[in-house]
């Protein structure tokens, strides 16, 4: 008589059967429960058992199920002292829920999730028990808090306002080994924003309204709607203008050119996927057109200090007008900030000019 063991050792023999590795997923029925243990049957692989500290974690699913039921379990032990196949339900229960986000993602399936929290950074939920991030630059336009000036508190103020609420997403970015779940609500509006944008080509006017205005620049939302139907306000866009196309001459603050609410015109400068950015200076003069009839090389002129950077230091020639001092001639940057002062005027000469490239290097007359 072939025992049950031997039968088993002559399938692994002649490959008809594969036992189970640690760390894999298996099958099996209940065919016992204890207080604090679950018994399975793995078919030819054996009996499994969850119970101790996996029994306890898996508790609140593990007291519904009935004998005859099936259950997904990975394997933590291939075979315990007791001769059973240790499993673990919670661990499966995570790996399945993985798997199951992975062909979410996949798919670009819609997801609806409630916020649960909110930090400087974004907006905080779950999906399946396991913890996602929907990052600020991940919302949708509607739902981007455009605050002015960009400050932290104010923007995670308007995040707070989420918590509690539904929102569709879809998947953006997951690593089951970080257990990194990254969550985008703008991914299902990319397609759509293509779309629309094929009515638009670059260097094209625009008019629309500002609806937002950030550090970096402001957001204007175009064409106009007026009197028009929700259908043509769907076909609504929403682009950026950055802080370095609001105008020529060299901003700190976006605020002191637009304001919300303000209706101006706008030419398109670049498209690339779903984006598209605009710009507002593109449609005034150019102050650097024909600038050489009124400056050119080796001329003294006075010029005022507005900003350092690593590269030297800014200077204001005309409102529009910005040469740039190099550091190179002062052999750093300490002893440049020693030599200039922010706000004062000094004599430079001009040691190049070029129009095309909207450039003018200077050298300090001391």
């Amino acid at each position: 008589m072939t025992t049950s063991n031997g039968v088993k050792e002559i399938l692994e023999k002649n490959n008809l059967l594969k036992p189970p590795k640690a760390g894999e997923i298996v099958k099996g029925v209940v065919i016992g429960k204890k207080k604090a243990a679950l018994f399975l049957d793995l078919g030819p692989t054996g009996t499994g058992i969850i119970y101790g500290k996996e029994f306890y974690e898996a508790r609140e699913i593990l007291k519904n199920l009935k004998i005859g039921d099936t259950v997904s379990a990975k394997v933590v032990d291939l075979e315990n002292e007791e001769g059973y196949v240790e499993l673990s339900v919670s661990q499966a229960g995570k790996e399945l829920s993985w798997e199951d986000l992975k062909e979410k993602k996949d798919k670009k399936e819609l997801i609806t999730v409630k916020i649960l929290g909110a930090n400087k950074g974004g907006l905080l939920t779950e999906i399946s028990g396991i913890p996602g991030f929907l990052p600020v630059s991940q919302l949708s336009s509607v739902h981007y808090p455009k605050v002015e000036g960009g400050e932290t508190t104010k923007i995670l103020k308007e995040l707070q306002k989420f918590i509690g609420k539904e929102l569709q997403v879809q998947i953006f970015d997951l690593d089951p080994r970080k257990e990194k779940l990254i969550l985008s609500e703008k991914a299902k509006e990319a397609e759509k924003i293509k779309e629309i944008l094929k009515n638009y080509k670059i260097g094209e006017v625009v008019e629309g309204e500002i609806v937002g205005i950030l550090d970096f620049g402001a957001f204007l939302k175009f064409p106009l709607t007026g009197q028009k139907t929700e259908e043509e306000k769907k076909q609504q866009l929403e682009g950026l203008i950055h802080i370095s196309e609001l105008d020529w001459q060299l901003i700190e603050d976006p605020t002191e050119i637009v304001k919300i609410g303000e209706i101006v015109k706008a030419k398109i400068i670049d498209i690339t996927e779903d984006k598209v950015s605009l710009s507002l200076k593109s449609l005034k003069e150019d102050p650097w057109k024909d600038i050489e009839k009124k400056y050119k090389k080796g001329d003294i002129i006075k010029g005022k200090v507005t900003k350092f950077n690593p590269f030297g230091a800014f200077i204001q020639i005309t409102l529009t007008i910005q040469g740039l001092c190099h550091i190179s001639e002062f052999g750093s940057q300490k002893k440049m900030e020693e030599v200039l002062k922010i706000g004062q005027e000094y004599d430079f000469k001009i040691l190049l000019i070029e129009p095309e490239e909207h450039r003018m290097i200077l050298k300090l007359i001391y």
